[in-house]
């Protein structure tokens, strides 16, 4: 079992917390539960004598019995069961069990379990979590946020269920993602589960086999879109001004169009970004600048292939070009390095379906007409033989989508390939990290979405890296929140994508994994939210003082998950 020392630290003192709450109603909150772990006056005192077993357990027994009968479970699937019923049971046996086997467990409340997990919600619903908004409420959005139980919240992470991972419209299913990602706000960031809300806006799914199925728990309609849908949203976000003015709110697997527009529409009203958009560039760029530290070729001289040019893939390329124009060379020789490659091929300027924002990273079409081989399009595999690139980045969700020929003809011209085959869930990705180290003869730098084991080559294990948005959204959430922050600003991702860069084991060690441990993920997530607090102050983003103030509101916003003494709280004589 591996204990970070954040994980194993105690507050340093047991101030006894109030509650009103007894007998079945105290056991039945996951928030103020502890099973066995109350004490025996504690039992006296709130009327649980004979609703528990008469052991008197601590929170390290119950860890080591909550892992054993989670191994013994069949499948990933069966185990992101076992976990989301112990979540809704127990919250802070479930972040104290997570936060002490991060690498074990993080794939089975996360990517890739959650994207199983989001297709068979229907199944294991059972009880509330975070809030489902469907379309036949609108009317009642203010009165829903109004309840009492929602006073502490301080972060939402919203989807409408469109574009799960790489598994598209999943409906109200898709409310495993807000879950799983609030989950990792407080395992990974230390954000307190009071503060975190994960909502649902359940417009409808045109998924047929979610509405034709008998077990659905969504709304059975297909999605309202146009003028219905934007009214809807905005109903929610002018709802959630209204109730918290000072709120993060993270967008998460809208469709492309919508989550770019959706962002643009807000960004600039309250305190919100796009973790597909944002959170994927940032990390992406990062995972990016360790591999150069191996490579040695600078940033402006890398040849950029992105493929999957929608709303992620533009992200990566906004915050790659930004780092080039930041050392100084112009936004012409910037855009040069990047070869954008979508569903009809490179993307030229008078390509087919090419979208204004695509345009900025567009080829001329007489640049590289001789480029193409045989049909309409020029493929990924002419743009391998022409471009030469040294960096191929997927965001697709096109399975295979990297091809033998394609990568064995980038492994020609480069002689430590950067292939980042990011999309998610594993059944999604662009290609298996055996199939790249293979056909690149052990060569390759490899990063994936989701976790894979190191893959033998000639006597030696290539390790995989995992440039997953869990590395920079709980700190970049942590930052805002600490900082009290009003917009979250370009900057301010940068600094999160920078920080993530800086702590790279590659700076020492150029054979070292591309990313540090996930098991220290906590103390990344401080540093990230300390970089971010300080970027927002310098952006004048930033509702405190100065960073000595900082430092007070990282404390004070970071929860650990251990047990404290509970006293009955005694309502006043009047």
């Amino acid at each position: 079992m591996q204990t970070s020392p954040e994980a194993s630290r105690k507050p340093a003192t047991q101030k006894a917390r109030n509650i009103s709450l007894s007998g079945y109603a105290l056991i039945n909150s996951p928030r103020l539960n502890k099973g066995t772990a109350f004490t025996d006056s504690e039992r006296d005192e709130f009327h649980l004598h004979g609703l528990l077993p008469p052991h008197v357990g601590t929170l390290t027994e119950q860890i080591e019995r909550r892992l054993q009968a989670l191994r013994e479970q069949p499948t990933s699937f069966h185990k992101y069961t076992f976990l989301r019923d112990l979540q809704d049971a127990n919250e802070t046996l479930f972040y104290a069990l997570l936060l002490q086997n991060i690498e074990e467990i993080l794939p089975l409340v996360y990517t890739p379990t959650v994207g199983e997990g989001c297709q068979r919600f229907s199944e294991i619903w059972r009880k509330p979590r975070g809030l489902f908004l469907s379309y036949p409420n609108k009317d009642r959005i203010e009165q829903i946020l109004s309840h009492s139980h929602f006073d502490g919240v301080k972060c939402i992470v919203v989807s409408d269920g469109e574009r799960i991972l790489g598994l598209g419209d999943q409906g109200a299913g898709g409310m495993g993602i807000p879950i799983g990602k609030m989950a990792l706000y407080t395992a990974l960031g230390g954000i307190h589960p009071e503060h975190c809300l994960p909502v649902m806006l359940d417009v409808g799914t045109d998924n047929e086999e979610r509405l034709n199925s008998p077990i659905y728990i969504g709304w059975r309609h297909h999605r309202i879109r146009g003028e219905e849908y934007d009214a809807f949203v905005d109903t929610f976000v002018k709802s959630v001004k209204k109730r918290w003015p000072h709120v993060l709110l993270q967008w998460e697997d809208f469709a492309g169009l919508n989550a770019a527009r959706l962002l643009a529409r807000y960004r600039s009203q309250l305190c919100t970004f796009n973790d597909d958009i944002q959170g994927t560039a940032a990390v992406a760029a990062a995972t990016l600048l360790s591999a150069i530290l191996v490579t040695g070729l600078p940033l402006a001289e890398q040849r950029i292939v992105i493929f999957g040019f929608g709303t992620a893939g533009i992200g990566i390329a906004n915050i790659l070009m930004q780092l080039m124009l930041d050392e100084g060379i112009s936004k012409e020789a910037a855009r040069s390095c990047f070869y954008p490659v979508d569903r009809c091929g490179l993307i030229t300027e008078d390509g087919k379906d090419v979208r204004p924002e695509q345009l900025p990273f567009a080829h001329a079409q007489e640049e590289v007409r001789a480029w193409k081989s045989s049909g309409e399009d020029i493929s990924l595999l002419d743009v391998m033989r022409h471009a030469k690139p040294t960096v191929l980045i997927g965001v697709s969700g096109q399975c295979g989508a990297f091809t033998q020929e394609a990568v064995r003809e980038m492994a020609r011209h480069t002689p430590r390939p950067i292939i980042f085959a990011l999309s998610n869930p594993t059944s999604c990705s662009e290609a298996t990290p055996h199939d790249l180290v293979n056909w690149t003869e052990g060569r390759a730098l490899i990063g994936t979405g989701s976790p894979f084991e190191p893959v033998a080559f000639n006597g030696r294990k290539v390790t995989i890296a995992q440039p997953n948005n869990s590395y920079i959204f709980p700190g970049l959430a942590l930052g805002i929140v600490a900082s009290k922050a009003r917009h979250v600003t370009d900057t301010m991702i940068m600094a999160a994508a920078k920080e993530l860069a800086r702590l790279v084991p590659t700076h020492n060690d150029k054979n070292a994994n591309l990313l540090p441990s996930l098991s220290d993920s906590r103390h990344l997530s401080r540093l990230i939210a300390r970089a971010v607090g300080k970027r927002a102050l310098q952006d004048g983003e930033a509702q405190i003082a100065d960073e000595e103030m900082l430092e007070r509101e990282l404390e004070a916003n970071i929860w650990e998950p251990v047990y404290v003494p509970y006293k009955l709280a005694r309502t006043n004589p009047k």
